[in-house]
């Protein structure tokens, strides 16, 4: 089985075009929704963090989960807790996407994908056999991103600053998906892209 890592910068359209693997029939992981599984209720992070961070944990019982506004309050108070969230919380979500990969596997799938915002400034890629950048040019990524609730020129800019340059990211690249087209010419992309990886 074939691995694919997907990854791009913040507002390049990364989710929707994870959903066009999907339904070419790949199945996906997605690296942010394994974090909130393993900070959510019953998550294997939440004991740990409530030794850490008492005040990060919140409810009882089974309900009991990290609240993860407190979490990024605390971290950004004090960055030294940054490796040390690091340390609780990748290895569990690298559980989580083994368990993801043998099941793919086992279901008899030749591609499993994997989404992961930031796989270049982890390190990551080298576990795969293909890399694919999600991208778009920076008038369009910013319009998209700052139509976000909540969202402000600083917030977006400091997101910015801790991602790998599109540029860099693009160069890094086995295959690129330019989603500021539209969505069609972004799934011809995409098929196009599956069809390379398996013939390689």
């Amino acid at each position: 089985m074939k691995l694919i890592a997907l990854t791009g910068s913040i507002g390049m359209g990364k989710s929707t075009t994870a959903k066009m693997f999907a339904e070419e029939g790949v199945p996906v992981w997605d690296a942010d929704a394994a974090v909130a599984r393993v900070y959510g209720p019953g998550g294997a992070a939440v004991p740990m963090i409530a030794e850490l961070l008492p005040h990060a944990v919140t409810g009882e019982g089974e309900a009991r989960h990290v609240d993860r506004a407190a979490l990024r309050a605390a971290a950004t108070a004090d960055p030294t807790l940054i490796p040390k969230l690091e340390k609780i919380a990748h290895p569990l979500v690298g559980v989580d996407r083994q368990a993801f990969l043998a099941k793919a596997e086992a279901e008899g799938h030749d591609l499993a994908l994997c989404d992961i915002p930031l796989l270049f400034e982890t390190g990551g890629e080298k576990r795969f056999d293909a890399v694919v950048v999600v991208t778009a040019p920076a008038e369009v990524q910013r319009a998209r991103v700052l139509e976000r609730p909540g969202m402000s020129e600083a917030t977006f800019l400091t997101i910015l600053a801790k991602q790998t340059p599109d540029a860099e990211k693009r160069a890094r690249a086995d295959y690129i998906v330019d989603t500021s087209q539209g969505l069609e010419p972004a799934r011809a992309q995409v098929r196009e892209a599956l069809a390379k990886i398996r013939e390689s």
